[in-house]
């Protein structure tokens, strides 16, 4: 192996296993895999101090990240998928019979507004049940990745002291998006939520990405090859996964692992890689970045990718 060795960050999972354990190998550079746990300070540290060389990373933060110039560029392998009708979690004595109920109501989300859950949790919302985004006020736990991001005006931090799964149990919030709580008082909003997020992908092709992989602008100027060649080996490891899971032979199947076997008995392909295959789910994203103030404008598709890699597909 010639070339050099960057400083890589993904969390090993089916896709990416093969990449991880040496499996496979890029032709023009080495992987140095640091571990980063949670996943989510890699993101931070990477929109903030541009820390790695090659880094996993939630797709509506590097949306964001992009528009506030910061020197990534991503290239289409959608490593994390997954469907978010169950990521909101209503009070069951706040009044919520359907989604528009939640207008006019506090609803908690975990973390970030940018937080990529909460876009696709919201764009649902809106595009699958009518509800007006803006007559919600959205509660925070957190803070931005990108900190030059400003949010909406109906955006706001929770209070000093108080906890938004607390807020929830007790009804201050009406509802919260990316949250874990188990008590009797609350329940997702949208039942039989992994049917719904399937029915939707029948439906209208609706398969929300996550999370993909970028790689510094000042290493895609100096190597051309590189983009091509990060794409081609996280494609190869994604191959190789999905050549087991159409086999049978992953040993033990986790959640995510059955949400892939579903989706591929739907579409034949679990996760497909590359911008032409994803350009409807991207092109969907960026809309609703716009609509939910994420960013100011729409961005072309081909603006977000790595040049050289548009005709890519894996």
């Amino acid at each position: 192996m010639t070339g050099p060795k960057l400083k890589t960050v993904t969390r090993t999972q089916g896709d990416n296993a093969a990449i991880k354990d040496g499996t496979v190998t890029p032709k023009t550079f080495e992987f140095d895999f640091v571990e980063v746990d949670p996943l989510i300070a890699a993101f931070r540290r990477m929109v903030r101090a541009s820390e790695f060389d090659i880094c996993e990373m939630a797709i509506t933060t590097y949306i964001c990240a992009k528009a506030h110039g910061k020197k990534m560029t991503a290239v289409a392998t959608p490593l994390v998928r997954a469907f978010h009708h169950g990521a909101i979690l209503v009070n069951t004595k706040a009044g919520i019979k359907t989604p528009k109920d939640l207008e006019g109501k506090k609803v908690g989300v975990n973390r970030g507004y940018t937080v990529t859950t909460g876009v696709w949790a919201r764009a649902i919302l809106q595009e699958e049940y009518g509800v007006d985004l803006s007559k919600i006020t959205w509660v925070l736990s957190g803070d931005e990745h990108v900190a030059e991001y400003v949010p909406p005006s109906n955006v706001v931090p929770i209070e000093a002291g108080k906890k938004m799964d607390e807020m929830l149990i007790s009804g201050e919030l009406a509802a919260a998006i990316g949250v874990d709580v188990k008590h009797p008082d609350v329940q997702p909003l949208i039942p039989n939520a992994l049917e719904a997020g399937l029915n939707a992908l029948r439906e209208r092709g609706h398969y929300p990405i996550n999370h993909l992989v970028v790689i510094k602008d000042e290493l895609l100027e100096k190597h051309p090859e590189l983009a091509a060649d990060v794409f081609n080996a996280f494609a190869e490891a994604k191959r190789l996964y999905v050549e087991k899971l159409k086999a049978g032979k992953i040993e033990k199947m986790t959640e995510v692992d059955n949400v892939h076997k579903r989706v591929l008995e739907i579409t034949g392909e679990p996760l497909p890689y590359g911008l032409e295959p994803n350009r409807k789910v991207i092109e969907n994203l960026i809309g609703h970045a716009v609509t939910q103030g994420i960013i100011k404008q729409k961005v072309a598709i081909e603006d977000l990718f790595a040049k050289g890699t548009a005709g890519l597909v894996g």
